[in-house]
């Protein structure tokens, strides 16, 4: 008996679900063990049954402690767990910000890259850490990114303001376009710094996750997580969106309050990133376009399953950029860079 289309897809997509759950785990066990110290599985196993000890205050027996190096302790909760958590977080943000602009923008070429959020937010970032300073705290950076997410989010709204459906090429040349004038603000602000700060910032906007700490995961984990779940509710909103604004205002859907309301979201998504990781380009396309071609435009479902892919497509690329130039780490950014430009070199020959 044939399968129906619709069963076809649920499994398709269970499978794709599974798929990615699995290579999750598998790249956070690798992120965890590999590196310029290999730590085994068991060690592994042992130092977390050691702190889920330490957190519910129970006793530890003296074998188990001396069983593990504390150097091998400090190596995986201090360094390469909060990474790998920050990896998770990043990649999932980026590719969950660049489903909801493509289905907002009706356009499958959309990212936080290309319409200029993430250039924004390092505009913002490069500004506190070469002149304005901590004004905030540890909070300075992500406010500053917001802010400048923000400020490119409302150029590319003012750009197209005059047009009353702009189609898809004119959003993005305008994003690229925006893209390139905040770039080079942020390269003339960096001109104005001094070397050091200069060196630094450079480092830092080729993107890493060389910041991650326990100390600043706190609000990113919670804003991306709520972030994104509200998002996956607001999904009927933007698959309706994505039939066109005419039908969008036939069902009673106040399309323009909800257009600034998922670019805000998204603008949030990239700016908490960006504070933390620097530039890291192309997640937010390619990531949800792939899987737009896989399993369908249906946001309820390419949301989660685009931030699924999006943790393991960087936890990967974070394993390769460590490992890569060892002892010296890669910048992800570029690998990011490369595969981005790979795939948009891949569409044109296709088509």
């Amino acid at each position: 008996m044939p399968q129906s289309p619709h069963f076809s897809s649920m499994l398709r997509r269970r499978i794709l679900s599974l798929t990615l759950m699995g290579l999750l785990l598998i790249g956070l066990f690798f992120n965890i063990s590999e590196g310029v110290s290999n730590i085994t599985f068991a060690d592994i196993v042992t130092i977390f049954k050691i702190k889920l000890l330490q957190l519910l205050q129970l006793p530890i027996e003296p074998e188990l402690a001396a069983s593990v190096s504390s150097i091998h302790t400090s190596i995986i909760w201090q360094l390469r767990l909060p990474r790998s958590l920050l990896a998770i977080l990043a990649g999932g943000g980026l590719a969950v910000a660049g489903a909801v602009l493509q289905a907002v923008t009706r356009n499958p070429l959309a990212d936080p890259f290309l319409l200029g959020a993430s250039s924004g937010a390092s505009l913002g970032a490069v500004a506190v850490i070469a002149h304005i300073g901590l004004f905030a705290g540890l909070y300075s950076l992500t406010i500053a990114s917001f802010l400048g997410s923000l400020l490119s989010l409302l150029f590319l709204f003012a750009l197209l303001s005059k047009k009353s459906n702009p189609s898809p090429d004119k959003i993005i040349l305008a994003g690229v376009a925006i893209s390139f004038l905040l770039m080079a603000a942020t390269n003339f602000l960096i001109y104005l710094g001094d070397q050091s700060t200069a060196n630094s910032i450079l480092f830092w906007m080729l993107g890493g996750l060389g910041r991650a700490q326990w100390s600043n995961l706190l609000l990113p984990t919670i804003t991306i997580l709520l972030t994104s779940c509200w998002l996956i509710w607001q999904a009927p909103i933007l698959n309706t969106m994505m039939m066109g604004s005419q039908s969008a205002h036939t069902l009673g859907i106040p399309v323009k309050r909800y257009q600034i309301i998922f670019l805000l979201c998204t603008g949030l998504l990239t700016s908490v990133i960006v504070s933390l990781t620097g530039s890291i380009g192309f997640i937010g396309l390619v990531i949800p376009h792939i899987l737009r071609h896989w399993i369908g435009g249906n946001n309820r479902i390419l949301i989660p399953l685009s931030f699924l892919a999006g943790a393991t497509f960087l936890l990967y690329m974070d394993l390769l950029a460590r490992n890569l130039t060892a002892p010296q780490e890669l910048p992800i950014g570029i690998l990011s860079g490369g595969i981005g430009g790979a795939y948009f070199c891949y569409l044109i020959l296709k088509k």
